[in-house]
């Protein structure tokens, strides 16, 4: 009966709404529908030594972000808490101006979490997308709300179409996304590149020795699970939301690397195709084929057919269990062990301000995705806001759905988009969730050249009658999730 419901609300929704998205374009960035900031201008190249300063830029933010989670029966959920919290803030970034090809970029961010609108110490757990607004480590560790970083801190050097960058850094690809939907951005330490010299040709090159995610005021492990029994200790480290909880510090240490190579090229006309490659050695390994072609037709009409095939490779030969993330194994055809993949489709139907996009994954009946870095392998196919639809033999359907009305002329600065998953999980595996509907509307107005507002709103209703290979039944887990955002740019 949830099912059905939420499928007639998701079905209005998707009538009405008929990414085709407003991006907010200031004289100094772009901030993309995907949280991407795009930078319009750059420092020009300085003469001598004094210009290197003189001539750079600042780009300052202001951002606010309130979430709100109502579980539908806190009863049933399992060990949870409705939760609200604020988070507001903003960042600097000071770009120098480039001298013989080389540059310094640096940035500090900073959230806070009002006294009147934050969590109780003791209840930092309960927490869920609110949690990256502060540091449960910190509050745990030390009783400190809201965190000030040093978000970004490399140097750049560029010579033709190549750019190299050492040090502190967000770092766009298939494995790994800054994710900037909150307050502070995901980080890496290491060094990159990225060229495009050749022909129609992206080459992204990276070596990263420790990540920074959203809701840590310090650097961690790439990959390593805290472990222990403590929420300090388990928080120390990688505590991803889809950090696979197997690979502990004990286990795997926690001077992992990351290493990363992708090409994109898009010589062949209407055909945009991308090779990736990931590995954290000794760990993993991970190999993307994908490709979108875009069949053009009268009036403008297009279809962009798209495939992801991801491959996973087990590197570490365990001798415990590594396949479930959360390290309850009934039901895996063999726990020991990281081999798996993912086949994920999806068409798009576009026309000026509308896009639809049918989309559909499926997770080999193997091991689960390790993916703690942020960049989702169901992203931009089948995966719902907050949704984790990559445990192994899960099928996702979704239905998507956006409108740019600004670019249609109809309302300066307003676009909408819903999208409806049904989430077809192992109903047997222990370790994974029931299967679920979900529902995410999302609507952005920019109220002026520099400002943007943002509200999301999530449904999701999982089906309560479902019992493991153990014969449990499975948390009614169902909630209501709602998000306001706030972006001012100067």
């Amino acid at each position: 009966m949830k099912g059905y419901k939420l499928s007639l609300i998701a079905i209005g929704v998707l009538t009405l709404v008929s990414s085709a998205q407003a991006a907010l374009k200031t004289d100094k960035v772009t901030l993309k529908a995907n949280r991407i900031v795009e930078y319009n201008k750059l420092p020009t190249s300085a003469n001598n030594f004094s210009e290197i300063f003189s001539q750079g830029m600042i780009y300052g933010r202001l951002k606010a972000n309130i979430f709100y989670y109502d579980w539908e029966n806190e009863d049933k959920a399992g060990n949870v808490k409705d939760n609200a919290v604020m988070g507001y803030g903003g960042s600097v970034i000071y770009k120098t101006a480039p001298f013989y090809g080389v540059s310094t970029t640096l940035g500090v961010y900073t959230s806070q979490n009002p006294a009147w609108f934050r969590p109780d110490a003791a209840d930092v757990a309960y927490y869920k997308s609110g949690k990256d607004t502060f540091s449960r480590y910190d509050v745990a560790k030390k009783g400190d709300f809201g965190m000030t970083v040093l978000g970004q801190a490399y140097l750049q050097y560029n010579i033709s179409k190549t750019s190299f960058y050492g040090g502190r850094q967000l770092f766009e690809s298939i494995y790994t996304k800054s994710n900037d939907t909150k307050m502070i951005p995901n980080t890496f330490d290491g060094i990159s590149m990225t060229s495009k010299d050749m022909p129609n040709t992206t080459i992204k090159l990276a070596y990263f020795t420790k990540q920074k995610l959203r809701d840590h005021s310090t650097t961690h492990d790439v990959i390593a699970f805290g472990g222990g029994s403590t929420n300090v200790q388990k928080w120390s480290e990688n505590d991803d939301s889809a950090v696979n909880k197997n690979l502990t510090v004990d286990r795997i240490g926690d001077n992992n690397s990351l290493i990363i190579a992708s090409v994109t090229n898009t010589s062949i006309k209407n055909l945009k195709t991308n090779v990736s490659f990931a590995i954290v050695p000794d760990v993993l390994s991970n190999a993307v084929l994908e490709a979108h072609y875009k069949i053009p037709f009268s009036n403008d009409w297009s279809i962009i057919p798209g495939i992801r095939y991801m491959q996973q490779f087990d590197n570490l030969d365990a001798s415990y269990n590594v396949a479930n993330l959360k390290g309850k194994h009934d039901g895996y055809k063999n726990p020991k062990s990281l081999d798996s993949n993912v086949l994920a489709m999806r068409v798009d139907i576009k026309k000026g301000a509308f896009l639809a996009r049918l989309g559909y994954s499926q997770i080999a009946d193997k091991a689960d995705i390790v993916a703690p870095w942020r960049g989702f392998p169901t992203g931009g196919f089948t995966r719902a806001m907050a949704q984790y639809n990559w445990y192994a033999n899960t099928k996702t359907y979704m239905l998507r759905a956006g409108y740019d009305f600004s670019k249609a002329g109809i309302i300066p600065g307003f676009s909408m988009m819903a999208r409806y998953a049904i989430q077809d999980f192992d109903d047997k595996k222990a370790g994974v969730q029931a299967d679920s509907n979900a529902l995410q509307v999302e609507a952005t107005q920019n109220i002026s050249k520099n400002l943007e507002a943002k509200v999301r709103v999530g449904y999701v209703q999982v089906q309560d009658d479902i019992r493991d290979i153990n014969g449990n039944l499975r948390n009614d887990i169902s909630y209501g999730e709602y998000r306001f955002e706030l972006n001012y740019f100067f």
